[in-house]
């Protein structure tokens, strides 16, 4: 059985947005009770360390590193309408990028084989100077970004099965052949980006892919796309590691989505990706 590596920590509660937003603590709340419960051979649990302002900069202008870490000085900021913080926001975003690079830490020193972070706030929408969507860091790129840059892979996959598109994600490797960024999304949706003719630029053309998807696709659409197109691509990608922005709204009892995919259904693609990924 392969050893899988989690990381979860009451302090991702910390990460006030507002009664009633729906990115909020409870997210975490609900995950640490379960967890706290679920038994399974070869499962390792991690304590999550906090990124470095210098390891957000990898993908991060260090002015948006600065601007994000003055609201630990404020009680409640909004950068948008719908990414709102409070003083321990700063320092949960940090321990949030940080637990996925424990993940990857562990996976990279074959500790585990593979691992899942349950952080909070979510990261695929924050781009090189800006928070959005939620998203103040984008921990996926910045994690793509230090395999490079400590361990030297050359060719990283993100994933990102998210109801929405990755713009951050896409933004940080657009002219990048290093990083293949593959996206299902629902089409059109927010952030408005992802359409299927963006596909990169200059040396990283064809190293984007974006796969837009109407409503009310669930798991037999979802299952088709991965195997009939996903799949092959990554494959010919030749990944050395595989990175998934495992956003779960797609799910059919999320209010906000219009998706209709089921636990059996995430299970599926999650399968097809591990087999890309030995």
């Amino acid at each position: 059985m392969l050893r899988t590596g989690i990381v979860i920590d009451s302090r991702y509660q910390d990460h006030y947005t507002g009664r009633n937003h729906p990115e909020r603590p409870a997210r975490i709340g609900a995950l640490l009770n379960l967890i706290e419960t679920y038994q399974r051979p070869d499962l390792k649990r991690f304590n999550p360390r906090l990124a470095t302002p210098e390891e957000i900069a990898l993908i991060h202008d260090p002015s948006h590193v600065d601007h994000v870490a003055a609201t630990a000085r404020q009680e409640r900021f909004a950068f948008d309408a719908d990414t709102a913080v409070s003083s321990q926001s700063y320092e949960t975003a940090l321990l949030a990028t940080g637990g996925l690079l424990t993940i990857l830490e562990a996976v990279m020193t074959r500790d585990i084989d593979n691992g899942f972070a349950l952080v909070r706030p979510p990261g695929h929408h924050a781009e090189r100077n800006r928070a959005m969507g939620f998203c103040l860091f984008n921990s996926a790129a910045v994690g793509a970004q230090y395999l490079r840059t400590k361990f030297g892979l050359k060719r990283v996959l993100v994933m990102d099965w998210d109801l929405h598109h990755g713009n951050g994600t896409q933004h940080s490797f657009y002219d990048d052949p290093g990083v293949l960024y593959v996206s299902t999304h629902q089409y059109p949706y927010y952030p408005g980006t992802g359409a299927a003719e963006d596909v990169g630029r200059g040396q990283g053309e064809g190293y984007t892919v974006n796969l837009p998807i109407p409503a009310g696709w669930g798991d037999g659409e979802y299952l088709e796309l991965f195997q009939t197109v996903v799949d092959p691509i990554c494959r010919q990608f030749e990944p050395e590691f595989v990175l998934i922005s495992a956003g779960f709204d797609a799910h059919a009892r999320d209010p906000l989505g219009g998706m209709t995919v089921t636990e059996e259904g995430f299970e599926l693609m999650a399968r097809i990706l591990l087999r890309i990924a030995r």
